[in-house]
């Protein structure tokens, strides 16, 4: 597992704090789609408050892109998007599928991919 790279696609409430933990222990890219949010966990900076400056800054084996290509040497994927949800309870799935999508067109035979969506109720 020590030579195995994580990459971790979905920076919220359920991602960076996995990000985090496991960038203690082993080399992990945190991934997302928002560069102000990339350009903010960078300076260390979490807008969220889930994980402190400090703590960030302990994870030393932990970066953070935006660039699909970053990810593409990775072994282990890890997929924390939402999964907003309307009033009828009815999930928006995009998400989802354009994170599927990102880690697809990386992947390699042998990797690992492991998806946890959280709902989020929107109007």
């Amino acid at each position: 597992m020590k030579n195995k790279k994580i990459a971790v696609i979905g920076l919220g409430y359920v991602g960076l704090p996995l990000a985090v933990e496991f960038g203690k222990i082993f080399e992990v890219i945190g991934f997302d789609i928002d560069s102000v949010r990339i350009s903010e966990l960078k300076e260390l900076n979490d807008k969220t408050l889930e994980v402190s400056s400090k703590e960030i800054k302990h994870a030393k084996n932990l970066s953070f892109t935006l660039n699909p290509e970053e990810i593409s040497n990775c072994s282990i994927y890890i997929v924390t998007v939402p999964t907003p949800i309307d009033r009828n309870k009815r999930p928006d799935l995009t998400p989802l599928i354009e994170a599927s999508k990102t880690a697809g067109k990386v992947l390699n035979v042998g990797d690992i991919v492991k998806a946890k969506t959280a709902q989020v109720r929107t109007s």
